[in-house]
């Protein structure tokens, strides 16, 4: 959370565009943050191409755009943590089987500093990863992602709760606030 993910995402779509090649954008329906729009801290905003729900298979819908749409230089999936296993290794096949670069963007864990079934995967089977970073409040690296509810932290619920819904918001933090606000409850 907070590290400049999105603005990565834009930035990294935009140089490929730049030297004329196409670029497919895939976003997890589940996160409805922003509609069908990736959405930059910024200001900065795109419009994604496939908005996939957990049944869609990935890799068919990307080989039809190829040839149906226009050819692909790059595809972009944002928020893979809310990918399926599946998804992720679809994404796989599609890097290796049509010779497409995949970038993956997303978070490791859930509030309850437990990796997302997508991350697993996408952990297990990433060819390189590198991290983005973010700095809590207190100014130590950021590693774990604190979700409040009306403004209080809070460390039960559902994995899935989307920022900015249900009075929902997220606020990285590092391993000692985490605890702190853990252990006050």
């Amino acid at each position: 959370m907070n590290s400049g993910k999105s603005t990565a995402i834009l930035q990294v779509a935009h140089n490929y565009e730049e030297r004329g090649m196409n670029v497919l954008i895939i976003k997890p329906a589940i996160d409805t943050k922003g509609n069908n729009q990736i959405l930059s801290r910024l200001g900065y905003s795109r419009t994604v191409d496939i908005l996939a729900t957990p049944d869609i298979n990935i890799a068919k819908n990307v080989t039809q755009w190829n040839k149906d749409v226009q050819k692909i230089g790059c595809v972009i999936a944002d928020e893979a943590q809310f990918f399926t296993s599946e998804q992720i290794e679809q994404l796989l096949q599609i890097t290796v089987e049509q010779n497409i670069p995949v970038i993956c963007y997303g978070i490791r864990t859930d509030f309850k500093t437990k990796l997302f079934a997508g991350s697993t995967r996408l952990f297990e089977l990433a060819h390189t990863l590198e991290e983005l970073k973010t700095i809590c409040r207190c100014g130590k690296k950021a590693l774990f992602n604190g979700r409040k509810v009306d403004g209080n932290f809070i460390f039960e619920g559902s994995q899935v709760a989307i920022d900015g819904q249900d009075n929902v918001e997220y606020e990285s933090l590092c391993a000692t606030c985490y605890a702190h606000h853990q252990s006050i409850l």
